[in-house]
C-alpha cells in the first residue's frame, strides 16, 4: 500500500492513487506543518504557531490534540503513524521522499549533479511537474505564507535551472515564448534576463536581445539604483563583439540548509533562489581617512563564525561619521557576505523618522519579492523577512537609528548574518558589541584636509590648518565644510577660514560637545553665503523627507523652475545639499538630516510663521497641481474629477516635468506622500491635503502601490471626518472604494461607496456619480444584478448630468456587461460601441481600452473569434502604453482564451499563463480565477481532463472565496465538463447540480 503526501498545491493524500479524507480544514493545517518536517519532532507550541498565528483561540493545545488524534486514525490504516516525542513535540513518521515537497528537493539535488544535460533535463522536468498550484493553496497564516514564499523560490529557482540546461542543449527556438513571460513576471531577475537575451541571440534575433538588455538595465536604475552584474554585463558585450557562443549569467553558489529557530521550531527551510542579490549599500567615499583601529575591530568582529547573528552598534555625536565608517566598512566586508547587503537610513533623528513597516518592505523587494505580494501587516513582514534570511549571508546596515525599538523589527535572525547598527545614542537595550566613534586626531584631521585641498596647499598654510582642525573640535563633517568651501575656491588663504571658525565660539555655550563643531561649521557657511542662498536653505529645511525636486524649491520661494535650480547650484557647490540623483528631465537633491535641524532653526528664529505658512501652502498646492497633471494624464481613474481647483499654487514648467507622467510619480512618490501627510498633520489644509492624496489614486493604482494608497487615503479620511469636511470626505471613500475593489474585498468596498454617497448628498452630481458607478460595479460582481443596474443607471444619468465623460463611459460599459452576461447580446454591443464613439472623441483612451475588451466579451459570445482577438489586442495595446499592466492584463487573458478556441493552443496559454502571474502580483483574485477558469477550457480543448480539473477547482475556491454567484456557477459549469471527460459522471454531475442550484438562490 502507498501512500503519497502532497502540499504543493492543495494539501491532499492519495492512498494508491485514491484521495484519502483526511478531514477539515484546520485539520489539513495540521497535517501540513508536520509534513513539512516529515520525520522530524515538530514542538507543540510550533504546531499551534503554524497553525492559526496570531488568530490562536482559547484552548489551542486542546484543539491541536484533537486535530492530531483524529489524524492518527485517518493515517493508521497503511501504518503511518504520528508520534509524541520526549520533547513534547509530534512527529509524523513518514519517509521525507513521500512527500511531494521533498521529493522536489531531492529531485532538484539529483538534478543538480546529474552526468549529462539530458538526465538533468528529464530530472528537473519531473519535479516541476509535481507542483499543481501554490503551495498550501487556500491556507493562510504568517508561517503558512512564509513557507509559500520560499517554496516558490525554489520552484522559480528549479525553472531558472531547467532553462539553463535546455538553452545549453540547444532549445532555444522553442523557449523564447516561456522566457519572455517569465522576464516580464521576474523584470529585476537578471538571470531570467540573460536566459531570455541569450535565447534570442542564438535564434538571430540579435537587435531584440540587445533591446532587453537595455530595458533591464534602465528599471534596475530606475527601481534600485544599480547597474546590471557583471554577468549580464559580459553576456552584453559578448553579443555586441559577435561572440558565437556566449553563455548566460549564474547564479551564486547557494549556501547551507539551515534550520531558523525561534517558536516556529525547526522547520528546514531551504535556501530561496532570490530574484536579485541586493547591493544597496551607497557608494564608499573616495576619502575615507582614520579609523584604522575601529575598522580592524568591526572586521575581527563581523568576519568571525559565530553561533548567531552578529550586531555592532557604531555609536557617537552627530556629525562623527558614523555613517562613512558604516557604508565603508560594509563594502570592505561585501565578500564575507555573498548573498547580499541591505541599507537603510532611518533618519532616528529627523522630523520624519523612517517606520519599520515601509523598510521592511523595501527589503522583502529587494530580496525578490514582488510589490503586489508584500504582506500587508507588519508581523508577517517581519516573518517573512527573517525567513528569507534565516539560511543567507546578509549584511544589513541600519543607520541613524534613533531607538531599540526602530531596529527591533529589521534585526535579522540567520546565524551567519550581520548588522551593522549607527546611533547617536548607546541604546542599552540591545546586546550587542559597541564601537564607539570619537573626534579625529588632530593628524587625521589634517589627512582630511590634505585629502581635499592637496598636499602642497595645506602645508603651506599648517599653522591655519592645524587651527582648522581644532577649531572644528576634530568633528569630520566640521572639517568636511570647511574644506569643501576652500576647496571650491582655490584662491582662498586657509588663514581666512581658520579666522572665521574660531570667531564662533562664542556662540557654541548651549550646545553639547557633540554638536559644537558641526554646528559651528554650518554656521560659518550660512554666514559667507548671500541672503537669497541663505533663505533657500531655511525653506529647504521645512521640506518633508529627505529627498526633493527643484519644484519643491521653487513653489516654498514663489519662484520659477529656473530660479530654483540656480539657487541649489550654489548650496550644493559648498556641499549643504548633494546630489541624490539624475535622469533625463530633473535632478533630485538631498539634505543631512544635521543641516536640515540647522536650517529649520534659522527658520523659525529668521521667518515669521505666517510666511512659513504660506511657503508650506504653496508646496501644498503645487504637490496637487503636478500629481493632478500626471493623472489626467494616464486618465486611469474613471472619477474624471480634477483637483485643481484646490491647488493654491501652481508650477509654470509643469509640462517640461512631466513629460513621463509615471517616471515622474516614481521619482517624487514618497515625497508627496510625505507633503500630503505633513499638511494632514498640521490640519490647517485638510481639503487640499485630502486632494492630493485623491489625486494620486491613479498614479498608486498605475503603479501597484497599494500599501501607499490605503495608508494615506485612511489618513485623508480621519483627518476630513475629524474636520467635519463631507466633501472631502466622500472624495476619500469613493478611491478607497475602488482600491478595496481592486483588493477583493467587497464588503469594505460597499461601505466605502455606500458612505460616499452618504457624505456627498446636496454636493451635487459630480462626486455621486463615481461613488454610485462603483457600487453598481461591486454588485455586478457579486452577481446582485437588479442592485447593479440600478446603480449604474443612476451613475450614467448623474455622469450626464455633471458632463463627466469618464464616468460616463464606465456606468454605461457597466450596464453592457450585465447585458452580457444575461445574454442580451446585441444590446450590450449598442452600449459598447457607444462607449467606444464617445471615448475616441473625448479623447479618453481608458475609456477606449474598456470598451474594446467589452466588444471583444461580445464577439467571443457571438462565436466570432478574429473579431474578438482584434478588439482585445487594441486594448491591451492602449493599456500598455498608458503604463496601465491590470488592464492590459485584462485584455491579455481573454486573447489568450480566444486564441484556444482558434487553435491556437500554444500561444493562448503562453498569454493565459502570463496573465496569472500578473494576477498574482498584483493580488488580483478575480483576475486570477477568470485565467484560471480559461486555462481550464484551453486544457479541455486539448482532452486533458486532469490538469483542466485542477484549473477549474482552483477557479471555483476563488470564486467561493470572493463569493461571486454568477462565475461560480460557470466555473462549476466548467469543472462538471473535466469530471466528464475523465469518466468521473458522478462528480460531473454534483457540480452540475450545484451550479443549477447557485443560479436559481
Amino acid at each position: 500500500m502507498t501512500t503519497r503526501f502532497a502540499i504543493l498545491g492543495t494539501i491532499e493524500v492519495r492512498r494508491n492513487g485514491v484521495p484519502v479524507d483526511v478531514g477539515h480544514g484546520m485539520q489539513r493545517r495540521v497535517l501540513a506543518a508536520l509534513l513539512v518536517d516529515a520525520d522530524r519532532a515538530v514542538p507543540a507550541d510550533a504546531l499551534v504557531d503554524r497553525v492559526w498565528g496570531a488568530a490562536e483561540p482559547a484552548y489551542g493545545r486542546r484543539k491541536l490534540y484533537g486535530y492530531v488524534s483524529r489524524l492518527r486514525r485517518v493515517l493508521a490504516a497503511d501504518g503511518t503513524a504520528i508520534t509524541r516525542e520526549q520533547s513534547g513535540g509530534y512527529r509524523l513518521a513518514v519517509e521525507p521522499s513521500a512527500v511531494d515537497a521533498h521529493h522536489f528537493r531531492d529531485l532538484s539535488g539529483r538534478a543538480r549533479k546529474a552526468d549529462s544535460d539530458g538526465q538533468a533535463e528529464a530530472l528537473w522536468r519531473e519535479a516541476l511537474a509535481l507542483w499543481r498550484g501554490s503551495a498550501f493553496a487556500g491556507v493562510e497564516t504568517p508561517w503558512f505564507n512564509a513557507q509559500r514564499h520560499l517554496l516558490d523560490g525554489e520552484r522559480l529557482a528549479a525553472q531558472l535551472e531547467l532553462a539553463d540546461v535546455r538553452l545549453r542543449l540547444a532549445q532555444h527556438d522553442a523557449m523564447v515564448s516561456e522566457l519572455a513571460a517569465r522576464a516580464q513576471a521576474y523584470p529585476l531577475d537578471e538571470r531570467v534576463t540573460g536566459q531570455l537575451i541569450l535565447a534570442l541571440y542564438r535564434c538571430g534575433r540579435q537587435a531584440e536581445a540587445l533591446q532587453v538588455y537595455e530595458r533591464a538595465r534602465r528599471r534596475l536604475a530606475d527601481e534600485l539604483g544599480v547597474d546590471p552584474g557583471a554577468a549580464l554585463q559580459r553576456l552584453y558585450e559578448r553579443i555586441l563583439t559577435g561572440d558565437p557562443e556566449p553563455a548566460a549569467p549564474r547564479p551564486a553558489a547557494p549556501p547551507a540548509t539551515t534550520k531558523p529557530a525561534g517558536r516556529s521550531g525547526t522547520a528546514v527551510n531551504p535556501p530561496m533562489a532570490r530574484q536579485l542579490v541586493p547591493r544597496l549599500l551607497p557608494a564608499d567615499l573616495s576619502l575615507f581617512v582614520g579609523r584604522k583601529d575601529e575598522a580592524d575591530q568591526a572586521r575581527r568582529l563581523l568576519g568571525e563564525e559565530r553561533p548567531g547573528p552578529v550586531m555592532l552598534l557604531v555609536t557617537g555625536p552627530a556629525g562623527v561619521g558614523k555613517t562613512a565608517f558604516a557604508v565603508h566598512t560594509g563594502h570592505l566586508l561585501a565578500s564575507r557576505f555573498p548573498d547580499g547587503q541591505l541599507h537603510a537610513d532611518l533618519r532616528g533623528f529627523g522630523d520624519e523618522p523612517a517606520d519599520p513597516f515601509t523598510v521592511l518592505g523595501t527589503f522583502l523587494r529587494a530580496l525578490g519579492i514582488p510589490g503586489g505580494t508584500v504582506p500587508a501587516e507588519l508581523t508577517d513582514r517581519v516573518h517573512l523577512y527573517r525567513t528569507l534570511l534565516a539560511g543567507q549571508q546578509v549584511l544589513v546596515v541600519l543607520d541613524n537609528a534613533a531607538s531599540a525599538q526602530q531596529v527591533s523589527h529589521l534585526l535579522p535572525s540567520g546565524v551567519r548574518c550581520a548588522t551593522i547598527i549607527t546611533s547617536r545614542t548607546t541604546m542599552a537595550e540591545l546586546c550587542g558589541r559597541r564601537l564607539p566613534l570619537g573626534i579625529l586626531a588632530p593628524a587625521t584631521g589634517l589627512d582630511l584636509l590634505r585629502g581635499m585641498l592637496g598636499r602642497d596647499r595645506t602645508d603651506a598654510e599648517l599653522g591655519a590648518a592645524r587651527s582648522i582642525v581644532e577649531t572644528c573640535g576634530g568633528l569630520p563633517l566640521a572639517v568636511w565644510v570647511a574644506g569643501a568651501r576652500l576647496a571650491a575656491r582655490p584662491h582662498w588663504p586657509l588663514a581666512k577660514v581658520a579666522r572665521a571658525l574660531a570667531d564662533e565660539q562664542r556662540k557654541l555655550d548651549e550646545l553639547a560637545v557633540g554638536h559644537i563643531a558641526v554646528r559651528a561649521s554650518l554656521e560659518l557657511t550660512y554666514q559667507q553665503m548671500a541672503a537669497a542662498t541663505q533663505h533657500a536653505l531655511r525653506m529647504i529645511a521645512l521640506l518633508p523627507g529627505p529627498g526633493f525636486g527643484a519644484w519643491a524649491l521653487a513653489a516654498l520661494l514663489d519662484a520659477d523652475l529656473p530660479r530654483a535650480e540656480a539657487v541649489l547650484d550654489d548650496l550644493v557647490e559648498v556641499h549643504l545639499v548633494e546630489i541624490g540623483s539624475t535622469n533625463a528631465t530633473s535632478i533630485r537633491y538631498q539634505l543631512h538630516d544635521l543641516v536640515r535641524m540647522f536650517g529649520r532653526e534659522r527658520a523659525e528664529q529668521d521667518v515669521p510663521e505666517q510666511e512659513r505658512t504660506a511657503a508650506l501652502t504653496r508646496l501644498l498646492g503645487a504637490s496637487l497641481h503636478l500629481a493632478d497633471l500626471a493623472a489626467n494624464t494616464l486618465s486611469v481613474d474613471f472619477q474624471g474629477i480634477s483637483q485643481l481647483d484646490l491647488a493654491s499654487w501652481r508650477l509654470a514648467a509643469a509640462d517640461q516635468l512631466l513629460t513621463d507622467p509615471l517616471a515622474w510619480f516614481n521619482d517624487e512618490r514618497q515625497f508627496l506622500i510625505n507633503v500630503a501627510e505633513q499638511a494632514l498633520d498640521a490640519r490647517e489644509g485638510v481639503a487640499p491635503a485630502a486632494g492630493l492624496a485623491t489625486a494620486l489614486t491613479t498614479l498608486f493604482q498605475v503603479g501597484s502601490h497599494f500599501d501607499d494608497w490605503e495608508r494615506l487615503q485612511n489618513r485623508a479620511l480621519k483627518a476630513a471626518l475629524s474636520n467635519s469636511d463631507r466633501h472631502s470626505a466622500a472624495k476619500v471613500h469613493r478611491c478607497l472604494g475602488e482600491l478595496t475593489t481592486i483588493l477583493d474585498r467587497y464588503p469594505e468596498a460597499l461601505n466605502h461607496f455606500e458612505q460616499a454617497l452618504l457624505l456627498a448628498e446636496g454636493q451635487g452630481p459630480t462626486y455621486r456619480a463615481g461613488a454610485t458607478a462603483g457600487l453598481a460595479y461591486v454588485h455586478r460582481l457579486l452577481g446582485q444584478y437588479s442592485f447593479a443596474v440600478l446603480h449604474f443607471e443612476e451613475a450614467a444619468e448623474l455622469a450626464e448630468s455633471a458632463g463627466n465623460v469618464n464616468c460616463l463611459v464606465y456606468a454605461t460599459n457597466g450596464l453592457g456587461v450585465i447585458d452580457l452576461e444575461q445574454g442580451r447580446i446585441e444590446a450590450a454591443v449598442a452600449r459598447f460601441t457607444k462607449c467606444l464613439q464617445v471615448s475616441r472623441v473625448a479623447g479618453y483612451r481608458p475609456g477606449e481600452a474598456q470598451a474594446l475588451r467589452c466588444l471583444g466579451q461580445s464577439h467571443r459570445a457571438l462565436g466570432t473569434y478574429p473579431a474578438a482577438a482584434d478588439a482585445y489586442r487594441k486594448a491591451a495595446a492602449i493599456s500598455e502604453d498608458l503604463g496601465d499592466r491590470l488592464s492590459a492584463t485584462h485584455a491579455t487573458c481573454w486573447l489568450g482564451d480566444i486564441l484556444v478556441r482558434q487553435g491556437e493552443h500554444g500561444e493562448g496559454r503562453r498569454l493565459l499563463a502570463r496573465s496569472l502571474w500578473t494576477y498574482r502580483e498584483f493580488g488580483n483574485l478575480w483576475g486570477e480565477a477568470a485565467t484560471l477558469y480559461a486555462l481550464a477550457g484551453a486544457q479541455l480543448a486539448v482532452g486533458r481532463s486532469v490538469p483542466a480539473r485542477r484549473r477549474a477547482e482552483a477557479a471555483v475556491r476563488l470564486w467561493r472565496q470572493i463569493g461571486s454567484s454568477r462565475w461560480l456557477a460557470v466555473g462549476l459549469d466548467t469543472l462538471a465538463e473535466a469530471h466528464a471527460l475523465a469518466g468521473d459522471h458522478t462528480a460531473a454531475a454534483r457540480a452540475r447540480e450545484e451550479a443549477e442550484e447557485v443560479r436559481t438562490a
